[in-house]
Formats: structure tokens, C-alpha cells, sequence
């Protein structure tokens, strides 16, 4: 009978030891895919407050790995009977400062200039924090396995297990349905519940004691980042309208970015923004659209067939649908959110005058290229025997072309589609990310010449040949490389300032056509800002505007446009 006591106890005991393991082991999973997702925050933050984000993904991780080993290494001061109490320390800690991080640090850049103070704090603090996570478990864990071997692996396979799930949790949970200031109190609950079940379990099988500050301490912080998912979103309005001069009407951030539109009543002023970049202002668009689009449609041998890369607020659309010998127009963007907003939302699609209305869109996120049906969109002729073309009116329909607007990666599409088109716009956002730099690569300029008609021409939007000076003759000499002959044009903007431009034709155009073009330009549809003396003035560069020491273009292997654009850019603001 002693025996079998003496071995119900071990049984018991060994029972103890394997749910107590199980638990941190679990706790270690959660931990980790939480420590990789608050890394993932803050490194978003970073790129969405100081821009770059190839630099700023880089830096923060690496700033927190190096944390993270302080970490490490000051949790060897934590005596051994206080690891339990450090380890829910450490939640409560995390909870608070990965939720309520993204708010403070918003709040830092609209009202202070030492913000980036403010984001690196946060990303130091939650390194140590991380870095206490791992060897506080394991040494707690000591105590419930029988081999050191078997307590490293599994609780580190458990972190790193746990990180994978993080990270599939914030690209494809996260960062779809949530604000960034949600997901981070979304996450904050998590650590909060590990905090709670950790304390519940070792007070039950009393290897800690109950203890009132610290349960006053939990309590406190469960209020705190429930008050604060609560309320994220409200705070999120107030923090954001203070990093823009007229009231916000939209805010709403997709898969791919953070749009917001902003409306200046008294003006009757719309301002569209991506990732906190202006995008277009309505008092002065039609100086860039008109740019963008009409000396390549005038100047093209035939323009039956239309591209459009880019565009999703359908401003470019708009002036293409000017033209009634246009058949087929195709445009790409990869955010449905930005043609859907551009179609429905009334203060954009006025200023587009409802060019989406009707079209075939197509949301392709894979790789594939259905060919599907085009609809006809319809638009009034004009009375081409107008002057002004505010006297523009409508008359009779007539058809003016097919169009199809479809939600993929330009360079997916490039790389699969067949066929050919007349005039190609591009009109990109400038070239501030690595995703972005990619549509102005060489890679990227040769596929859009494949599919440039013979005769056919291009225009490409290029940033400011006075403010990103290296940018805009990089994006030159890419495209130059690519096969095409250019022609570099710009003009004022005043919401942007000095812009530029590329017309590109391939080398089936002689050299004296496009001269001869451009003396005998007309434009046949009605513009509100641009003639054809305006355009050949638009050819015109300051001496020296248009020289560099620089020699090198922008491919995907070495995209030393990103440089450009991010450090030798913009000086002059």
C-alpha cells in the first residue's frame, strides 16, 4: 500500500509538472507571435511617420534586436522566487506600452517635433521587454522539465512557431481589417491575457501568493487597454486631423495604404492623401492631369487603344475620356479601396466627373489574367465650335470607349497580359518604398515598352525636377536604358511645385517626327489649363536643370532610386 501511494504521488506530481510546462510553452507561443507582431507595429509606424520604409523596417527591427539582448541580459537580476511575478510583470508592461504606443506616437508627431524621440523610445522599451519574455520562461520552466535540452526546445520552437503565426496573423488578419492603433490593443489583450492566466494557474497551485497590489496593478491595466480599444478610433480622428490643415471627410486604411480626403469648404477644396502624401488638390489637378495625359494622346500616331498604370483617383481617366476616337482604355491599380473610393465616394467622383461609372472592374489579388467582357461607357460630345472649355456642355451621347479598370500589381499584369495599346500614362506614386521603386526599375520599363504599339508613346510621371532633382534624371536614365527615346517636360504645380515628366517612343518613331509633331501640336478636346504654347514652354529647363554627376539607373538588384528619392531629395523645402 506505501508503494502504491508513493506512486499515485509521483504520477501526481509528474501530472503537475507537464501541465505547468504545457502552460508556458503555450504562453511562449503567444508571447511570440505577439513579440513579432509589435515589432511589426512599430515598424509600420516608423514607415508611415518618417517615410522610407525599406530603411525604417530595417532599423526598427534592428534596434529591437538590440534591445532585445539587453533584455536578456539584465534578467539575470530577477532572484528566482520573484520570476513568476516578473513574468506577468512583463505582460502587464507589454500591454500597456505595445497598445497604447501607435496613439502616443501619433499624438507626439501632430503636436511636438520629437516624435522620432518618442517612436524609438517605445521601440527600445519594447525590445528589453521581449528580450526579458524568453529567458524569464525558460528559467521558470526549470523547474518543470528534466533535461535542459528538452527546456530549450521547447520553449524556443514554441517562440519561434509562435512568431510564424504572428506573422500570418498581422499580414493577412491585421493589416486587412484593422487600424494600426487597433491591432496594437488588439495584441495588448493578448499579452494582458497571458499576464491573467499565468497568475490565475500559480496562485491555484499556490507557487505564487495572491497578491492585492498586484491584482489592483492587473485590474488597472485591463480597464486601460480595454478604454483604449474603446475609444482607439475616436482618438485616431482627433490625433490625424491634426496632421492636416482642413477637415478630414475620409479616413480609411486599406490593404496597401492609408487614404484620406480632406475638404476645405469655403474653397470647396479636395485633397486627396496616401500614406499622408497629397495625391492631388482640386483648385490645381487639371495643371498636372492635363500634363500627364494630353501631349501624349495629341502627339500619338494613333491612340485607339489607352493604358493607364496608376490613376485609381480616375482624374487621368477623366481627361482620356475626352477623346472620342478612343476605343479600349485598361486601367490598373492595385488597390480596389482607392477605385471603388474614386467611383463612389461624391467629392471624388465629381472631380473625376464620374469616370468610373459603368466600367468593368476586375479584382485579380493573384496572379492570374481573365479576359472577361468590356462595357461601354458613355460621355456627351462637345461643341467643338466653344472657345472656353468651361463653356464645354453636353450634347448628344456618343460612344467614346470601352474601359476596364482592373485591381492588380501593374507589374503582374505587364508580365502576363498579351496584346498591345497605342499610348501608355503611368502615374504612379512617387518612388518613397521598395514596392514602389519597383514601377520605376528597368525590369519594370522594358516590360511597358513590350507593350507600347510601334508608333506608340508613353508618358510617365516622374516627381520634381527641381525639388528631387536625382530622382527625376534617374527615372530618366532608366528609361533611356529601357529602349526609349525621351523627351523631358515639367511644370508648376503650386500644391506640389516644379513637376516633371517623360514623353518615351519607341525607336520606330524617326527623329524628326516627334519634332515636327510638337511644332504642329493641337489639342481637339477642351482643357482647362493646358495649349499647346503652354506645352512647348513646358520643354524648357533651367541651365544646368537637366546635368548630373550621377550615372546610374534604377533596376531591382540596385534600386538607388529609393536613395534618391529618400535622402538627396527635397532639400529645398
Amino acid at each position: 500500500m506505501p508503494s502504491d501511494l508513493s506512486g499515485s504521488a509521483r504520477e501526481s506530481g509528474r501530472s503537475r509538472l507537464n501541465t505547468a510546462s504545457a502552460l508556458l510553452c503555450l504562453c511562449m507561443f503567444a508571447s511570440g507571435a505577439c513579440g513579432i507582431i509589435l515589432e511589426y507595429i512599430q515598424a509600420s509606424l516608423a514607415s508611415m511617420i518618417l517615410g522610407n520604409a525599406f530603411e525604417q523596417w530595417a532599423m526598427v527591427i534592428g534596434l529591437m534586436m538590440f534591445w532585445m539582448g539587453f533584455g536578456s541580459l539584465i534578467q539575470a537580476r530577477i532572484s528566482k522566487e520573484r520570476l513568476v511575478h516578473a513574468f506577468i510583470g512583463i505582460e502587464i508592461a507589454l500591454a500597456l506600452a505595445g497598445g497604447y504606443s501607435p496613439t502616443l506616437t501619433y499624438l507626439s508627431y501632430g503636436y511636438t517635433s520629437h516624435y522620432s524621440l518618442v517612436l524609438y523610445f517605445f521601440v527600445s522599451v519594447i525590445g528589453i521587454l521581449i528580450g526579458l519574455e524568453i529567458p524569464v520562461i525558460i528559467r521558470i520552466n526549470n523547474d518543470f522539465s528534466k533535461e535542459l535540452s528538452t527546456n530549450l526546445g521547447n520553449i524556443l520552437s514554441a517562440d519561434y512557431i509562435g512568431s510564424l503565426a504572428g506573422a500570418l496573423v498581422y499580414v493577412f488578419i491585421l493589416l486587412r481589417f484593422f487600424p494600426i492603433t487597433e491591432a496594437a490593443f488588439l495584441t495588448a489583450g493578448m499579452n494582458f491575457f497571458l499576464a491573467l492566466i499565468t497568475f490565475i494557474y500559480f496562485t491555484r497551485k499556490q507557487i505564487i501568493r495572491r497578491n492585492i497590489p498586484l491584482l489592483v496593478i492587473m485590474a488597472a491595466t485591463c480597464v486601460a487597454v480595454i478604454f483604449g480599444y474603446m475609444n482607439n478610433r475616436r482618438w485616431q480622428v482627433t490625433n490625424e486631423q491634426s496632421l492636416y490643415d482642413d477637415p478630414i471627410v475620409y479616413s480609411k486604411t486599406s490593404q496597401y495604404q492609408h487614404i484620406v480626403i480632406t475638404h476645405f469648404k469655403p474653397l470647396d477644396e479636395v485633397r486627396l492623401f496616401l500614406n499622408g502624401n497629397l495625391q492631388l488638390c482640386s483648385t490645381d489637378e487639371a495643371r498636372y492631369h492635363e500634363s500627364l495625359v494630353h501631349p501624349a494622346m495629341a502627339l500619338a500616331q494613333t491612340r485607339s487603344r489607352v493604358l493607364i498604370l496608376g490613376g485609381g483617383d480616375g482624374c487621368a481617366l477623366r481627361e482620356v475620356l475626352k477623346y472620342p476616337d478612343v476605343d479600349q482604355i485598361t486601367l490598373v491599380d492595385m488597390d480596389p479601396a482607392m477605385t471603388t473610393l474614386a467611383a463612389t465616394h461624391p467629392l471624388l467622383s465629381r472631380l473625376n466627373n464620374h469616370a468610373f461609372d459603368n466600367a468593368r472592374v476586375t479584382t485579380l489579388p493573384g496572379p492570374g489574367i481573365s479576359s472577361g467582357e468590356f462595357r461601354q461607357i458613355y460621355q456627351a460630345s462637345s461643341d467643338r465650335k466653344r472657345k472656353s472649355a468651361d463653356s464645354w456642355h453636353m450634347a448628344d451621347p456618343q460612344h467614346v470607349a470601352e474601359v476596364r479598370v482592373m485591381n492588380l500589381d501593374a507589374d503582374k499584369f505587364l508580365e502576363q497580359v498579351k496584346g498591345f495599346w497605342d499610348v501608355v500614362i503611368v502615374d504612379m506614386p512617387d518612388p518613397s518604398t521598395p514596392e514602389l521603386t519597383k514601377l520605376y526599375s528597368k525590369q519594370f520599363y522594358l516590360k511597358v515598352r513590350h507593350r507600347l504599339a510601334k508608333n506608340g508613346i508613353a508618358s510617365v510621371q516622374s516627381t520634381s525636377p527641381y525639388l528631387a532633382k536625382e530622382s527625376y534624371l534617374c527615372i530618366g536614365r532608366t528609361l533611356t536604358a529601357a529602349g526609349f527615346s525621351i523627351l523631358p517636360y515639367h511644370e508648376n504645380v503650386p500644391s506640389f511645385g516644379d513637376w516633371g515628366w517623360f514623353l518615351c517612343t519607341r525607336q520606330d518613331w524617326g527623329k524628326g517626327v516627334l519634332k515636327q509633331r510638337i511644332a504642329e501640336l493641337e489639342f481637339t478636346v477642351p482643357t482647362r489649363f493646358l495649349t499647346p504654347e503652354v506645352f512647348r514652354r513646358e520643354l524648357v529647363f533651367g541651365k544646368g536643370m537637366n546635368q548630373s554627376r550621377h550615372t546610374e539607373i534604377n533596376t531591382l538588384l540596385f534600386p538607388v532610386l529609393l536613395s534618391y528619392y529618400n535622402h538627396e531629395s527635397w532639400l529645398l523645402e
